[in-house]
């Protein structure tokens, strides 16, 4: 087709254009009204969610799942509403938790909430393996907070975080995987010391070695455990060392019975 012909068509095109752009910006307008409009079928008030897809049946809704409003009233219309997350976790089902974790010799002070999020997930709809590497890198860290602000107070679990003077540094770490998490769910996770088996591996001052266990609270099962030895650094004199006597009894204050 000859270029002057492409130019005397454009206009049209171009106009064919802008109306299908109207057309569009138009339905959404209208859609978006809906959604505000208390007597609408779509309507959705302030901090509710709706259905994640159109074919969806909400679990709490009647057979008729349409807004009802009292012309009579100032009351907010019926209609139910997909939950997309659930409420925050019962002091019953946190309190079955920590008598699991402290049984296992945990110390209830170090115990660290975990909320699953849509993004840990893998695309088997699990939680992928290697987030529990860096939950567990959190529950650590806050145990190495509560150890150090009973030793010294605030400053010196800043400088155990910092890398200031005497701190610790992660060697290795094993994970035993022993159920599959989904989303949602929260996760209580926990750090303490033990002593290993072995004779040669307890003589050495410079390493620690810690338990970590994490608490699926909708599963009320443990889903995972962490053998992990950290190492005791001097950031001042770059190299590893033996911690005082003070710092040691603050870490193993966070040990139970069965350590």
């Amino acid at each position: 087709m000859p270029s002057h012909t492409l130019l005397r068509s454009s206009p049209a095109l171009l106009r064919r254009q802008v109306g299908s752009a109207r057309r569009h910006t138009s339905s959404i307008n209208t859609l978006l009204q809906a959604f505000k409009d208390p007597s609408s079928p779509f309507h959705i008030r302030p901090g509710e969610t709706g259905p994640a897809s159109p074919d969806e049946v909400l679990a709490d809704a009647p057979h008729d799942s349409r807004a009802t409003v009292d012309k009579g009233t100032d009351s907010p219309p019926s209609h139910s509403v997909r939950r997309t997350f659930p409420r925050d976790a019962s002091p019953a089902s946190l309190a079955e938790a920590r008598a699991a974790l402290v049984d296992r010799g945990f110390d209830p002070d170090v115990l660290w909430t975990q909320k699953i999020v849509w993004g840990d997930l893998d695309s088997f709809q699990h939680v992928n393996n290697v987030r529990y590497v860096r939950f567990f890198e959190t529950s650590r860290i806050h145990w190495m907070s509560t150890f150090g602000e009973r030793f010294g107070g605030p400053a010196a679990a800043e400088a155990l975080l910092k890398g200031k003077g005497v701190s610790l540094i992660l060697k290795s770490i094993q994970v035993n995987f022993r159920r599959p998490v989904t989303h949602p769910d929260t996760l209580i996770v926990a750090h303490k010391p033990h002593r290993p088996a072995s004779t040669e591996l307890a003589a050495d001052a410079t390493h620690l070695h810690l338990r970590a266990s994490a608490y699926s609270l909708n599963q009320r099962a443990f889903v995972a455990h962490a053998e992990e030895v950290v190492v005791w650094y001097d950031y001042d004199r770059l190299k590893k060392c033996t911690p005082e006597q003070g710092l040691l009894d603050a870490v193993w204050a966070t040990a139970g019975k069965r350590n």
